[in-house]
């Protein structure tokens, strides 16, 4: 798959240890890459990283992207050929408390790793992942398309939004059409929507939240249920980063830019219909309206575009979302009636290849033979 880009490859996965950055770095590890994972340690007690025993399966590097020098070590010693770029502060909440740090961290540190890729000879393709909350929200009903205005009413928003300007004027600076000729560099910036499944434990997001609860016997306490989101599972999403990622190598001048990756229509709905269906799928449990007026802003409505990505790279959302929240039910509950030693990463692998069968059945793979 993704025509063998990655195979016997350097992979360089900043955010490696977070809840996207795992299942990458997992599915790269499948398709034959040498993954090496730069990040905190893990944000939540449990891990999917930890859990999936990932330190023992690639080159684990603990570092902060705040750090400059230590990140320009990493891409020095290990001269990766693709660098996906996951590592942030990703929590709406969290952003009101700590916005120095979020821009910090979203802002800076993504600043820091476009440096180090432009300073590493060997360095070829780039994918910066974002935000679908990087756009201006207007709160309107269709789709936002690549070039729509960035903006941000929280700190986390407003650092995502920022942090792609950061991302455009280095791709017009020093990856433009003029400086390929001197070196093929593939660049572009990748935009998802809320993305769920297993092995997510992070604070204020709805379906950890659920599972925490559920799997505690207690009721769900939902602080949003009417605001409307784009929801896709996990590997939706890191197929779009991965088909990018292969295409870019092949031709950076066409490729390099934005992209949205989100699902369809179906996937566009209230917090409490996610909760709803989750709790069918677990089996039981019920979730209690715990919203609060003066609560701290947060959108009510977004929703992507997605028509670039399924003309010029051939990607296309592939799961029902009854399809997303059955396999990540599914997951958490494999995970929670676990005996001692079962292996979660062969958990993970065997999720990669039911979506892959998927998307073969459905005639919606992303590269030829």
């Amino acid at each position: 798959m993704f025509l063998n880009a990655y195979k016997n490859r350097c992979v360089l996965v900043t955010g490696h240890t977070g809840f996207k950055g795992s299942w990458l770095s997992i599915w790269l590890k499948e398709l034959g890459a040498n993954v090496v994972g730069y990040a905190l340690e893990p944000p939540s007690e449990p891990s999917n990283f930890e859990a999936a025993k990932l330190e023992d399966r690639l080159s684990h590097v603990t570092g902060d992207i705040r750090d400059l020098e230590r990140l320009m070590a990493t891409f020095k010693k290990y001269q990766p050929d693709f660098v996906f770029h996951l590592a942030a502060q990703p929590i709406v909440g969290f952003s009101y408390e700590e916005p120095k740090m979020t821009f910090d961290t979203n802002v800076g540190g993504t600043v820091n790793v476009l440096e180090a890729f432009r300073q590493t000879p060997d360095a070829k393709v780039l994918v910066n992942i974002t935000s679908d909350k990087c756009y201006e929200n207007r709160e309107w009903v269709w789709g936002y398309r690549e070039n729509e205005a960035m903006g941000g009413h929280d700190p986390y928003s407003a650092s995502k939004g920022c942090a792609e300007l950061v991302f455009n004027a280095y791709l017009k600076s020093f990856f433009s059409k003029r400086d390929l000729q001197k070196r093929p560099i593939g660049a572009a910036s990748a935009r998802a929507g809320n993305v769920i499944g297993g092995g997510d434990w992070g604070a204020d997001r709805l379906i950890p939240d659920c599972i925490r609860a559920l799997s505690r016997h207690q009721p769900i306490g939902i602080r949003n249920p009417h605001a409307i989101r784009p929801w896709q599972y996990i590997l939706e999403s890191l197929s779009g980063y991965l088909q990018l990622g292969a295409l870019l190598a092949q031709d950076p001048e066409k490729y390099s830019g934005a992209w949205n990756f989100g699902p369809g229509d179906g996937g566009h709905l209230t917090v409490a219909d996610i909760a709803d269906r989750l709790v069918k799928y677990w089996g039981n449990g019920l979730w209690v309206d715990s919203s609060d007026p003066q609560a701290l802003h947060e959108a009510k409505y977004l929703k992507l575009n997605c028509d670039k990505a399924n003309a010029l790279l051939q990607w296309y959302s592939v799961l029902t979302i009854e399809e997303c929240l059955q396999m990540t039910a599914d997951w958490y509950k494999a995970f929670y009636r676990a005996a001692p030693g079962t292996d979660i990463y062969q958990l993970c692998v065997e999720q990669i290849n039911c979506y892959t069968d998927q998307a073969k059945k459905r005639h919606l793979i992303w590269t030829k033979d």
